[in-house]
C-alpha cells in the first residue's frame, strides 16, 4: 500500500485547470472554476479555452507585478485568496531563474505558480540508545494545516532569500536554534509536490536538510507559529506519517531522512523516488513551451 502522503503529493488533475502563462512560458495552473473571476480584468488577462495569459503589454517585472498585485488585492478583499502573509514570492520555473513577476505569497496557490521551501529534520543522536526526531505541532491559527505535525523547522523561501539564509531565519523563528548551530545543517534531497488543495494548487520544490541537535537542546518557538515540540522515537514518527497526522510536506521530508539513514526500508515508502523528479509534463508546471 502506498502511503497517503506519497499519493497526495501528486494528486492533481490537469483537466480541471487552465495553464497560466507569462511571456511565453507556462508558470502555473488556475482552476477552471476560478477562471471566470479573472474575466473581470480583460486588460490584464487574455483567456481562451486552454490558457490564461498575462497580457503582453506588461513586459517588465515591475509592470507585471503591479498588474497582478491589483488583481490579487481585489480577490483577497473578496475572500477568494485567504491567508494573506505580507511576503513576496517570485514567479519563476526554477529556483535560480530570474523572476517573471512578484506576487503576494498567499496568491501563489490561486495561480498555481512554483514555490520553494526548506524542511529540516531535527535529529538527536545518543551515545547509548536509538536516535530520535524533534517534531513540531503547527499552531492552531496557521493559515495552512493548522494543528498538524510538522518538521522541527519548515518554511517557504521568499524572494531575495537563499536556501541558507532561509534555514537560519526559520531555525531561529520556529525553534530558537542559534545561527552557529543552524549553519551545520546538511542537505538531503529535494522533492517536487503538485497537489490540489482547497485554496488552489501547490506546485512546490522542497529542499530537505538534516540537522543533528545537541542532546540537551530543546526547541523554543519564537514567532507563535508552533504549538509544541515533541522528541519522538522513529517508530512513533513512522506511525504518524502512516496515519496522516503529519503534513504531506513534512512526511516526505521525514521519509527522505529515514531512508538515507537506513532507519526504514525502501518497501515502506514505495513511490517516494518518483517525487525526487519534477511532475510529468502532461500534468506539471515548469514548462517553457511556446
Amino acid at each position: 500500500m502506498t502511503l497517503p502522503c506519497i499519493c497526495a503529493a501528486r494528486r492533481f488533475d490537469a483537466r480541471a485547470h487552465r495553464s497560466f502563462r507569462i511571456d511565453g512560458q507556462q508558470v502555473g495552473w488556475i482552476r477552471v472554476t476560478d477562471v471566470p473571476l479573472l474575466a473581470n480584468w480583460p486588460d490584464v488577462f487574455e483567456i481562451d479555452a486552454q490558457r490564461v495569459t498575462l497580457s503582453s503589454r506588461f513586459s517588465t517585472v515591475d509592470s507585471r507585478s503591479a498588474a497582478l498585485g491589483a488583481v490579487i488585492g481585489a480577490l483577497a478583499a473578496d475572500g477568494r485568496i485567504p491567508g494573506w502573509r505580507d511576503e513576496t514570492y517570485a514567479i519563476r520555473n526554477a529556483f535560480d531563474a530570474p523572476p517573471l513577476a512578484c506576487i503576494e505569497r498567499a496568491a501563489s496557490r490561486f495561480f498555481g505558480t512554483m514555490t520553494y521551501a526548506v524542511h529540516l529534520n531535527g535529529i538527536v543522536e545518543y551515545a547509548q540508545g536509538a536516535p530520535r526526531l524533534w517534531i513540531a505541532r503547527r499552531s492552531d491559527t496557521k493559515a495552512t494545516d493548522p494543528g498538524m505535525l510538522d518538521n522541527v523547522v519548515a518554511g517557504g523561501i521568499g524572494w531575495g532569500f537563499s536556501i541558507g539564509t532561509t534555514i537560519i531565519k526559520e531555525c531561529w523563528e520556529e525553534a530558537g536554534i542559534p545561527e552557529d548551530v543552524a549553519a551545520r545543517a546538511t542537505p538531503g534531497r529535494a522533492v517536487h509536490v503538485l497537489q490540489s488543495l482547497p485554496e488552489g494548487t501547490q506546485a512546490e520544490q522542497i529542499f530537505i536538510y538534516d540537522l543533528v541537535l545537541p542532546e540537551d537542546f530543546a526547541p523554543r518557538n519564537q514567532d507563535g507559529e508552533v504549538g509544541e515540540h515533541r522528541l519522538a522515537r522513529i517508530d512513533e514518527v513512522a506511525c504518524w506519517i502512516e496515519e496522516g497526522a503529519m503534513t504531506v510536506d513534512a512526511s516526505l521530508a521525514t521519509l527522505d531522512c529515514m531512508l538515507r539513514r537506513q532507519w526504514i526500508d525502501e518497501d515502506a515508502c514505495a513511490g517516494l523516488d518518483a517525487l525526487f523528479e519534477p511532475a510529468a509534463p502532461e500534468s506539471g508546471v515548469g514548462l517553457a513551451s511556446n
